[in-house]
């Protein structure tokens, strides 16, 4: 989809820059505590406390650390620490559907947080499925190497029987329904094909035209939404150009 492909590099520089700074541990952490205790804490029996593994590692979390997310998961840790997970919904400039994916040990503290930055930027929070309808879940699995021509992509995508391959930037990304994710990524682990990333996502039906000082705004305050510490994940349905993000990113 236009501009979200940009989009998405540009996350991944800055979840680079973050991982330099320790920041994402947290973020990772509490991936690991809820996969934990959703799915128990064998990595083997539960793949999604394996995927929330592998990204803590990636982001060179200290394996004490992952230890005790793991332990807090499951109960073995009692620290008074609880982790909810919960989707907030909203509406961007020129009435972009917005969701928010968060993971936070307070909710209250979280959710007027998170108004504040929509109120910010001039977006509003909704009540709970306002935009939700807008968004159909998927699995995406990037493709780690960068070297693939677009016929290798499209193997590897039959392996997976992917409904989608989707070029961002220099890599491959493949799109699977959203209860084959796991399945699909043991598949490529077994055929030795190492992957970027694997994740959940939600993904617009339909999209909203952003240019200008409404662009702007919009991407203002997804920028701020994602550099919450509790936020895990935000989707939104706009569509700015790939050269109004770049812009944007270069000048912040």
């Amino acid at each position: 989809m236009s501009g979200h492909s940009k989009w998405h590099n540009i996350k991944g520089k800055k979840q680079a820059e973050d991982a330099k700074r320790g920041k994402i541990f947290t973020k990772v952490g509490k991936e690991v505590t809820i996969a934990a205790r959703v799915g128990g804490a064998s990595p083997e029996s539960n793949p999604r406390l394996r995927s929330a593994i592998e990204k803590a590692k990636a982001a060179g979390m200290p394996n004490d650390n992952i230890k005790r997310a793991l332990m807090r998961g499951t109960g073995e840790l009692q620290d008074g620490t609880v982790i909810e997970e919960l989707t907030y919904e909203g509406y961007g400039p020129n009435g972009v559907a917005i969701l928010v994916d968060v993971t936070s040990d307070n909710k209250n503290r979280t959710s007027a947080e998170i108004r504040k930055v929509f109120s910010k930027f001039g977006g509003n929070m909704g009540e709970q499925g306002c935009v939700a309808w807008m968004f159909n879940p998927v699995g995406k699995i990037v493709l780690k190497n960068t070297n693939l021509s677009e016929d290798e992509a499209y193997d590897i995508a039959g392996l997976i029987e992917a409904q989608d391959v989707q070029q961002e930037g220099d890599q491959f990304a493949l799109i699977v329904g959203p209860t084959d994710l796991y399945k699909a990524k043991d598949i490529l682990d077994e055929k030795k094909i190492e992957t970027e990333s694997a994740d959940q996502i939600k993904v617009p039906t339909t999209t909203i035209k952003l240019t200008g000082d409404e662009a702007i705004r919009m991407l203002k305050l997804i920028s701020d939404l994602e550099d919450h510490d509790d936020v895990d994940e935000v989707y939104a349905n706009f569509d700015i150009s790939d050269e109004e993000i770049e812009a944007f990113y270069n000048s912040n």
